[in-house]
């Protein structure tokens, strides 16, 4: 009997603190109910929250070593994602970072991963898919994650049948999004995993 009484707390315990974990994530995390999805949600939001601290690191770094107004090329502090099995794989990407924003494109697939990290802009998500829409990208799916006054915005987008771009030009007009008017440095990342 005191075996059951335990494991039931155990259960007891375990749904409790699953709810508090599903409420302090944001729901576009976690696809559905069950205990693995739940974790799964968790644990891709913390790996979001976790770039955004290192790129805000990484820019009072920059802003402390450069006072400098300049745009400054530095990759993105991103670990990449291991494929299913033992195949082999390429991704391509390209990022494109200032005082201002850091954007990163990287191809996966058939679509492309777009992030941005910078200070809260009002309207700049809207000036950004206005963009996407008009270099021919179809956009599946858009996270928005904030943290005081910086925001990180998340795009899944697909390649359209008209576009024309690379990832190297894609990062380019989205970060002439946040000022049209300066010239910005990009770095072309040819990565393979194993």
């Amino acid at each position: 009997m005191a075996h059951i009484a335990v494991e039931r707390n155990r259960r007891r315990q375990m749904n409790e603190h699953l709810k508090v974990l599903r409420s302090l994530t944001p729901c576009f995390y976690i696809k559905r109910g069950d205990q693995a999805s739940i974790i799964s949600g968790v644990i891709e939001f913390i790996k979001e929250l976790h770039q955004v601290v290192q790129s805000l690191e990484a820019k009072k770094k920059r802003k402390s070593l450069s006072p400098s107004p300049g745009l400054s090329p530095k990759p993105f502090q991103s670990s990449p994602r291991e494929p299913d099995g033992d195949t082999h794989f390429k991704e391509l990407g390209a990022t494109c970072n200032s005082p201002i924003v850091d954007v990163e494109a990287k191809i996966s697939g058939s679509n492309v991963l777009l992030r941005t990290i910078s200070r809260r802009i009002p309207g700049q998500v809207v000036r950004i898919i206005h963009v996407l829409e008009n270099l021919s990208f179809d956009i599946l799916h858009l996270n928005i994650s904030s943290m005081e006054d910086t925001v990180l915005y998340s795009f899944v987008i697909k390649i359209g049948l008209e576009c024309q771009v690379s990832v190297e030009e894609l990062a380019l007009e989205v970060q002439k999004s946040f000022f049209p008017e300066a010239t910005a440095n990009c770095i072309k990342q040819d990565t393979v995993h194993v």
